[in-house]
């Protein structure tokens, strides 16, 4: 099993408005980059657990994500559907440096493969 880890910058802050967010593709995994209304920046696998909805189209409140489709709540910190609903998706490390740039934390087989 590979533990390797790598931080790949993804982007600016400035690049998410608050409360919004971005997609980007990784290696073939979709990820959801948002913006909270604090200023955190937190990344999820970019679906829902339920049916698959694309969670960077759902509204942000506070650390909280709207699945589109049919409202399940996702907690953005810990990826964990919130009650009554049951599911869990990926969460990754994010960073930002005091140049405003956002790093994403690779690791295993997401690595070596370019954020687009």
């Amino acid at each position: 099993m590979n533990r390797e880890t790598a931080k790949v910058r993804v982007g600016r802050v400035d690049d998410i408005d608050p409360r919004g967010s971005r997609r980007l593709n990784v290696n073939g995994l979709e990820i959801a980059l948002f913006r909270l209304s604090d200023g955190d920046i937190l990344a999820v696998e970019n679906r829902c657990p339920h049916k698959g909805g694309v969670l960077s189209e759902g509204m942000v409140c506070g650390p909280v994500v709207h699945c589109p489709l049919h409202d399940w709540r996702i907690d953005l910190r810990s990826g964990e559907a919130l009650d009554p609903d049951k599911g869990c998706i990926e969460t990754f490390e994010t960073e930002v440096s005091a140049d405003g740039s956002i790093y994403l934390t690779l690791t295993g087989a997401l690595l070596g493969a370019d954020a687009s």
